[in-house]
């Protein structure tokens, strides 16, 4: 099953952040039974190496591990999908010609523009499966990020793009860019967050958030996010590294 045919059951999917592009700490995570983690390769040290480790760490694991790409590059998409992952968060999707542009980069002529490695590439087996080229399309799922102005403005031409299968709201770029920076519960940030999960809901797409706590998280689900972050593997670290210290001072 494809992360968007997932997306479509009866309950929200929760995942957790990957920041510590670290295979070990992603395999611990991945024993906690989350339905999703995502690798960042935008802000974190991540490299094709540290990816394919981690991606190999979780393989025997029934949960998606989605990739976040530095950005809408066709080269980093290519390599992503490569690699293996088969479900892509597009950071700073601001416009449909971008979102537009983001999935022709990960399709294969004539629909798109991706390079093909069907010999050499994780993702088809090293050429051991023989229908990774025709059911490529099928399998990848494309997720745009709105997390700006712009994005706002644009999100119902974002969200009409065929082969956008999902957009995720990335709360603290959007305050940022909405004058609020480092306050996304603003009633500005929020107000806009709502806005927004109209637009997709009437556009027939799932919708994703980053939620800003457990509580923030539950909300989120009661609201009908499909897909919610409720935390990285840092904040799950130093939160616990904190209250170990905390319980015998």
């Amino acid at each position: 099953m494809s992360f968007k045919q997932a997306l479509a059951g009866k309950r929200p999917l929760f995942g957790l952040w990957q920041a510590m592009a670290n295979g070990y700490a992603a395999e611990i995570c991945a024993h906690a039974g989350y339905d999703w983690l995502l690798f960042d390769g935008e802000h974190s040290p991540n490299t094709a190496q540290t990816l394919l480790c981690q991606l190999q760490a979780v393989s025997r694991f029934a949960l998606e591990p989605i990739a976040r790409v530095p950005s809408g590059d066709p080269v980093s998409i290519k390599q992503y999908l490569d690699l293996g992952f088969t479900t892509l968060l597009i950071p700073m999707v601001d416009s449909a010609e971008q979102a537009a542009a983001v999935v022709s980069a990960s399709r294969y002529p004539p629909q798109g523009i991706r390079g093909v490695a069907s010999a050499t590439a994780r993702a088809t087996g090293f050429g051991t499966d023989k229908d990774y080229l025709r059911q490529a399309a099928d399998r990848v799922t494309v997720i745009a990020q709105i997390e700006s102005r712009a994005a706002l403005g644009n999100i119902a031409g974002i969200a009409a793009v065929e082969g956008i299968d999902a957009l995720f709201i990335g709360p603290a770029d959007l305050a940022a860019s909405l004058g609020h920076l480092g306050n996304p519960m603003h009633p500005d940030v929020q107000a806009a967050i709502a806005t927004a999960k109209a637009v997709i809901d009437a556009a027939g797409k799932p919708a994703g958030i980053f939620a800003l706590s457990p509580e923030d998280a539950r909300n989120r689900a009661a609201q009908g996010f499909r897909f919610i972050s409720i935390g990285s593997d840092i904040g799950v670290l130093l939160g616990g590294a904190k209250a170990l210290l905390a319980a015998v001072s």
